[in-house]
């Protein structure tokens, strides 16, 4: 069984005045958190390093704690060891062994850190209280001073600058400031935070959604967003291996803002629910029922906080609209993306849900959309990682999904079939590569498979390109085989043709 965090000593009496002695509500500290950090620094004096430029003697709010932390220092200082016995001994020279709590004392800290490795994370707890208890004691001098009799509210104002001033320079200088939190060396964000991770759904090739990037499903009202969202979402609880024939990563919990029409929400999630999911759906899905308390706009931490409160890895904005005061207000727009970029920073993956806007009168409907057919302002679209467009009528069966924004590879377009009895979605397998390969024994071409895509019979070089992709992704996966083609001669040169592989060979009615 884990010993219990250290309580303070019967003889632990401040060494300072304290401007919290009138006032019978606690000071804000930590106590636990600060004897981890003196524990990890007992375990490992290089800790002492990592911390030091964290914290100040008067940071910890038991003076015990200070005295201990200053005996650390000062041991590293000399690089000597920091362990238990070393300190005691540096205690007692000192004589402050006895005052601190004994011997007895000193080992309970050295056993009270559940991680030498977040100390640092520790340290930044006790100096968050230790910036909360001075911003206390300044704003009730603040008010004392405003009581005294003939209170010139300018001087006060000149003292409140002043201290407010000095806690920013005292925060800048400890590397806890907000324009140091983020900060990050080059290696690190280069090895790290740009380091290789497997998608959220779909492959490294062709990724409809990159981890740590948001991805938001744009279409008319009625072409089947809230289907294919709904897909996702279950995957992401474990309850399908994919969709669309991609594979979706497993997700903790989802939290899913139906922000408006929930009750039509609920009825379409209702299509793919079984008994047999009433105990993942409850542990793993979260709803929010109607508007947010606040617009994003406002409040840029809001959906960090939702997700914090909920327990939530993912979020779902069904819809954009719904979020924010208006979405073709440029400022607005940035104002919402530092929203969502907050809630990532924070670990927390987003999808949302956005509408088109209307098409312009003579656009033909087979031609593929771009980034400004969505709504709103460029910002909101700039900050997303990726973009799937569905392209239909309302209540069509069959759309197409673009893809117009892409992590890597371009998925699509695909023409996909809803099936709004079941809530689900597939690729249309009359224009299915696998499928397509499957039905021609003799193989295809590249040019072949373009102009079957396209519709076209002479598809153009992009069109051409991208069946070149598609089947070198099929070999690589071992769903076809590639024959390489001759040189041309006087006999004409003759192009490599792709086969389905011999084992995905099915029987074709």
């Amino acid at each position: 069984m884990d010993e219990p965090r250290p309580a303070a000593p019967h003889h632990d009496t401040p060494s300072r005045p304290r401007p919290f002695d009138d006032f019978t509500t606690v000071p804000p500290h930590d106590a636990d958190a600060e004897a981890a950090v003196l524990g990890a620094c007992m375990h490992d004096p290089a800790v002492v390093d990592a911390v030091r430029n964290l914290l100040d003697g008067p940071d910890f709010y038991r003076p015990a704690h200070e005295t201990v932390w200053r005996a650390v220092l000062a041991l590293r200082g000399k690089n000597k060891p920091t362990d238990p016995i070393v300190l005691c001994d540096r205690l007692r020279e000192q004589d402050d062994l006895e005052r601190v709590g004994g011997a007895a004392y000193v080992h309970r800290l050295a056993s009270a850190t559940p991680s030498v490795s977040s100390a640092t994370h520790y340290a930044g707890i006790v100096r968050r209280m230790s910036d909360l208890r001075r911003l206390c004691a300044s704003g009730l001098r603040t008010v004392q001073r405003a009581m005294e009799p003939g209170a010139d509210p300018d001087a006060i104002r000149s003292e409140v600058e002043t201290e407010v001033r000095a806690e920013r320079e005292r925060a800048l200088a400890s590397g806890q400031g907000r324009l140091s939190r983020f900060i990050t060396d080059g290696w690190s964000f280069v090895t790290e935070t740009g380091a290789d991770t497997e998608p959220l759904w779909g492959t490294r090739e062709q990724t409809a959604w990159s981890s740590g990037e948001s991805l938001m499903i744009v279409g008319a009202p009625g072409v089947g967003k809230t289907t294919l969202a709904h897909q996702v979402v279950l995957a992401r609880l474990g309850l399908a291996d994919s969709v669309l024939d991609m594979p979706v990563a497993p997700s903790r919990r989802v939290l899913y803002l139906a922000l408006d029409r929930y009750k039509q929400i609920a009825r379409a999630l209702a299509r793919r629910i079984q008994p047999e999911h009433e105990a993942r759906i409850r542990d793993g899905l979260a709803v929010w029922q109607g508007p947010l308390p606040a617009t994003l706009d406002k409040e840029p931490d809001l959906l960090a906080d939702l997700a914090t409160a909920h327990q939530a890895d993912t979020i779902v904005i069904d819809s954009l609209k719904d979020a924010v005061s208006t979405l073709v207000d440029d400022a607005l727009g940035v104002a919402y993306n530092n929203a969502r970029q907050r809630a990532m920073r924070a670990g927390v993956e987003v999808l949302e849900l956005h509408h088109q806007r209307k098409a312009t009168e003579g656009t033909p409907r087979a031609q593929k959309p771009t980034l400004d057919r969505v709504y709103g302002s460029t910002w909101i679209v700039s900050g997303a990682g990726s973009v799937l467009y569905v392209a239909g009528e309302a209540g069509d069966l069959a759309v197409t999904l673009h893809h117009l924004k892409t992590p890597t590879g371009e998925i699509g377009p695909l023409q996909v079939i809803h099936d709004h009895e079941r809530g689900t979605t597939s690729v249309d397998p009359a224009l299915d590569p696998v499928q397509i390969l499957r039905t021609r024994p003799d193989g295809l071409t590249v040019r072949e498979l373009a102009a079957v895509q396209s519709g076209e019979a002479n598809p153009d070089r992009a069109a051409t390109e991208k069946a070149r992709r598609t089947l070198d992704r099929l070999v690589k996966a071992g769903l076809a085989a590639k024959t390489e083609g001759a040189a041309g001669g006087s006999g004409g040169g003759q192009q490599a043709r792709y086969r389905a592989s011999v084992r995905h060979i099915g029987v074709v009615s």
